[in-house]
């Protein structure tokens, strides 16, 4: 009788125990209280540094040690397992967030450049960022989805009603933990990360700056007032044409230009040998941002902090009798309202925004030839492409093949470097796209060239906004502030006036994207108060200087002969 009995209390306690306890029954809720707190804590530290992450585990707390409270009914005990699981969800989708957003872009939520993305996409173009970064992403889900499992099945196994009750030295660490929690409560600075709070905060930021992208009409009339203001004037006389080509995440690693071993850019290079050093090719320029919108707002603003209250280059073109035409092959709300309002004409071909846009940069030049032709005797024309911006596929014509051998030097190089095959599969698309942004450029420099000669002053200027990692130094396709193929970029100058502008050593120099406006406006032929010669890369007085990067910095060494100027990126300390 005695083995009997003691046989079915086992039985019984094992079913218990697979089934979860149910009311009357007890079950001390310390083990699933230690379980789901490190969940928590790894969650936590994924996205977060040390400090800041021991007191968001702090906050946790409290609605975790919600375990160790006894309950007694079946209700109570299904509401806490749901209330938990639902608490313990928001700190690991803001640690896999985090995680993610450090990991592909050296940022974190609140940065600028997330927030100004973020601000700037539609659904569309958020679905097509998923289906281009699905694997990165789907490990981040993944995890939130294992802890969701693993929190879901053991807060149902919280402390059970009993007839003895809590301990007193239970209850005395329970309240502990609940008086330490809060006083982290009583600490805004803490409490705002909390991820509920912080997400519907940061919500709130993405919302506002696209509001006020939507109304910037005022905006750009004080713009226009300012440039006046400061009446910049054109120091040289007679019809003057200046042509502007923005690419769109161009490496130049990856233009033959530059050395690539695919032949990339055969138009660029023929115009090269028909030009000599009337076309200066700049070898070391570097952007100082990763994505379009700071880069463009940089170009345009000279790279001065919006603090300093800088001049609109096109609002100063305006101002000096520039007649400014935008040209544009990307629909994109934000740059339509901060930059490419202030022309006088303004055409945007691509009516598609996202990534799955097909339009082709070649319809431009349509409207390049018509703005070419218009009699205004001063014109600036500003032609922004959508380059070699993901989708690579879609940057070229249907049935444009990649520019390569099956097994050239650069598939070797990538195979040595264990790039995978899908990652090798995008370099090929996106060397075919830079091939067909060549003819593009290409072009685009020819028609500016053969202006009729009594057109007079004529000047071209090409680059990027920002480069593309695309196996160089990772395992990953698309834009990077991780890694220096994020930020190296084309540069080319080209003037019916080169005697006036260039020295071959000027195509040596260092050069920065953000300070692309003192050249411009030197292209121009401004003269104005806020003039900065010594960030013009084709003044004598041009100095270097190191731009601050949030992953990355440039460094410049100088030979030990002449002014030839090698510029290596490699992660700060």
């Amino acid at each position: 009788m005695h083995l009997k009995t003691r046989w079915f209390d086992e039985k019984n306690f094992s079913r218990q125990a697979a089934q979860g306890m149910t009311a009357g029954e007890s079950g001390n809720g310390i083990f699933a209280f230690l379980v789901i707190l490190m969940a928590v804590a790894v969650s936590i530290f994924l996205g977060h540094e040390a400090r800041q992450a021991a007191q968001l585990l702090v906050l946790a707390i409290p609605m975790i040690a919600w375990l160790l409270w006894p309950v007694d009914s079946v209700g109570l005990n299904r509401f806490r397992t749901v209330t938990v699981t639902l608490w313990v969800l928001g700190f690991s989708f803001d640690g896999a967030a985090r995680q993610y957003l450090m990991a592909s872009y050296g940022s974190a939520p609140e940065a600028s450049v997330i927030i100004g993305a973020s601000a700037n996409t539609n659904v569309r173009e958020a679905l097509e960022y998923l289906s281009t970064n699905w694997r990165s992403l789907g490990i981040s889900c993944m995890c939130v989805v294992g802890t969701l499992l693993l929190v879901g099945h053991f807060s149902s196994r919280g402390r059970r009603r009993t007839s003895t009750g809590l301990s007193r030295s239970k209850t005395i660490l329970i309240m502990l933990l609940l008086l330490v929690s809060a006083v982290a409560y009583s600490s805004k600075p803490w409490r705002r990360n909390l991820p509920l709070i912080y997400w519907i905060t940061w919500a709130g930021s993405v919302s506002t700056l696209r509001e006020s992208w939507s109304d910037l009409d005022d905006v750009r009339r004080v713009s226009l007032q300012r440039a006046m203001a400061v009446a910049p004037v054109l120091n040289r006389s007679g019809p003057a044409t200046v042509v502007l080509v923005i690419g769109e995440s161009i490496n130049r690693d990856n233009m033959s230009l530059y050395g690539y071993g695919r032949p990339t850019t055969p138009g660029l290079i023929a115009e090269k040998k028909v030009l000599g050093d009337s076309l200066m090719v700049v070898r070391n320029a570097w952007s100082v941002d990763a994505s379009t919108l700071p880069a463009l707002r940089n170009i345009f603003r000279f790279g001065m902090p919006s603090t300093e209250n800088p001049q609109h280059l096109l609002a100063l073109a305006r101002a000096a009798g520039y007649k400014v035409w935008w040209l544009s092959n990307q629909d994109d709300i934000a740059i339509e309202q901060e930059h490419a309002r202030l022309s006088n004409v303004f055409i945007m071909l691509n009516r598609k925004p996202g990534r799955s846009s097909t339009a082709l940069d070649e319809n431009l030049l349509d409207h390049l030839d018509v703005a070419l032709r218009d009699a205004a005797p001063h014109k600036l024309i500003v032609v922004h492409m959508i380059g070699a911006h993901p989708h690579y596929a879609l940057r070229i014509p249907p049935g444009t093949g990649p520019a390569r051998a099956r097994e050239d030097q650069v598939e070797l190089d990538l195979v040595r470097k264990n790039r995978p095959i899908w990652l090798r599969r995008l370099r090929n698309q996106y060397d075919a796209a830079i091939q067909y942004h060549d003819f593009v450029v290409a072009r685009s420099l020819q028609m500016t060239r053969r202006i009729s000669s009594s057109d007079g002053y004529l000047a071209w200027m090409y680059l990027s906004d920002h480069g593309q990692e695309v196996g160089h130094e990772s395992n990953r396709a698309g834009h990077s502030s991780t890694t220096a193929a994020g930020y190296r970029i084309p540069t080319l100058i080209w003037s019916n006036r080169p005697a006036d502008l260039f020295a071959s050593a000027k195509a040596e120099r260092a050069f920065r994207g953000d300070w692309s406006g003192w050249t411009i406006t030197n292209l121009l032929h401004l003269q104005w108060p806020g003039d900065r010669p010594d960030r013009n890369l084709l003044d004598d007085s041009y100095r270097w200087r190191f731009p601050e990067l949030p992953v990355v910095r440039p460094v410049v060494e100088r030979a030990s002969l002449g002014m030839h100027y090698q510029v290596e990126m490699r992660s700060s300390e």
